[in-house]
Protein backbone atom coordinates (compact mmCIF):
# COMPACT_ATOMS: atom_id res chain seq x y z
CA UNK A 1 0.00 0.00 0.00
CA UNK A 2 1.36 3.53 -0.76
CA UNK A 3 1.56 6.47 1.55
CA UNK A 4 -0.50 9.47 1.28
CA UNK A 5 2.15 12.21 1.22
CA UNK A 6 0.43 13.30 4.72
CA UNK A 7 1.36 10.34 6.21
CA UNK A 8 5.19 10.18 4.57
CA UNK A 9 5.20 14.37 5.86
CA UNK A 10 4.10 13.07 9.95
CA UNK A 11 6.33 10.19 9.90
CA UNK A 12 9.53 12.30 8.58
CA UNK A 13 8.10 14.99 11.53
CA UNK A 14 8.29 12.49 14.48
CA UNK A 15 11.14 10.84 13.09
CA UNK A 16 13.05 14.14 13.16
CA UNK A 17 11.39 15.36 16.42
CA UNK A 18 12.58 11.77 18.30
CA UNK A 19 16.05 12.92 17.23
CA UNK A 20 15.86 16.20 18.56
CA UNK A 21 15.09 18.54 15.85
CA UNK A 22 11.84 21.42 16.04
CA UNK A 23 9.97 21.16 13.00
CA UNK A 24 7.23 22.66 12.04
CA UNK A 25 4.92 22.56 8.82
CA UNK A 26 4.62 25.57 6.30
CA UNK A 27 0.77 25.68 5.38
CA UNK A 28 0.57 26.95 1.55
CA UNK A 29 -1.67 29.36 -0.25
CA UNK A 30 -2.62 32.81 -0.02
CA UNK A 31 0.66 34.94 1.29
CA UNK A 32 3.49 31.54 1.10
CA UNK A 33 6.16 32.20 -0.70
CA UNK A 34 5.95 29.98 -4.05
CA UNK A 35 7.66 26.77 -3.71
CA UNK A 36 8.15 26.78 0.05
CA UNK A 37 8.43 23.28 0.96
CA UNK A 38 6.16 21.15 3.51
CA UNK A 39 8.54 21.02 6.36
CA UNK A 40 11.09 23.15 7.92
CA UNK A 41 13.44 21.69 10.49
CA UNK A 42 16.08 23.71 13.03
CA UNK A 43 18.55 21.56 15.35
CA UNK A 44 21.65 23.43 16.95
CA UNK A 45 21.27 26.25 14.12
CA UNK A 46 21.30 24.16 11.17
CA UNK A 47 17.88 24.57 9.57
CA UNK A 48 16.91 21.90 7.08
CA UNK A 49 14.01 22.44 4.40
CA UNK A 50 12.32 19.58 3.18
CA UNK A 51 9.90 19.10 0.59
CA UNK A 52 7.85 15.70 0.81
CA UNK A 53 7.14 13.83 -2.27
CA UNK A 54 5.43 9.62 -2.47
CA UNK A 55 7.58 7.42 -4.33
CA UNK A 56 7.06 8.82 -8.25
CA UNK A 57 6.19 12.47 -7.29
CA UNK A 58 7.74 15.31 -9.15
CA UNK A 59 8.56 18.83 -7.95
CA UNK A 60 6.54 21.65 -9.72
CA UNK A 61 8.91 24.11 -11.38
CA UNK A 62 7.90 26.84 -8.39
CA UNK A 63 9.62 24.06 -6.06
CA UNK A 64 12.36 23.42 -8.43
CA UNK A 65 13.21 27.38 -8.20
CA UNK A 66 12.86 27.55 -5.03
CA UNK A 67 15.21 25.05 -4.48
CA UNK A 68 17.75 26.25 -5.98
CA UNK A 69 17.59 29.74 -4.66
CA UNK A 70 17.94 28.07 -1.28
CA UNK A 71 20.77 26.21 -2.01
CA UNK A 72 22.39 29.09 -4.07
CA UNK A 73 22.14 30.73 -0.85
CA UNK A 74 23.57 28.09 0.99
CA UNK A 75 20.53 26.08 2.49
CA UNK A 76 19.94 23.00 3.01
CA UNK A 77 16.98 21.48 0.43
CA UNK A 78 16.01 17.53 0.64
CA UNK A 79 13.58 15.77 -0.74
CA UNK A 80 12.26 13.27 1.05
CA UNK A 81 9.62 10.01 0.30
CA UNK A 82 10.34 8.34 3.22
CA UNK A 83 12.21 8.39 6.82
CA UNK A 84 15.30 6.97 4.66
CA UNK A 85 16.06 10.12 3.12
CA UNK A 86 16.55 11.92 6.09
CA UNK A 87 18.46 9.47 8.64
CA UNK A 88 21.63 10.82 7.24
CA UNK A 89 21.18 14.32 8.02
Amino acid sequence: MKLKESEIRAQVKEYLELQGWFVFYHLQGLGSYPGLPDLQAVKNGRTLYIEIKRPGGRQSEKQKKFQHNLEAAGGKYIIARGIEDIRNI
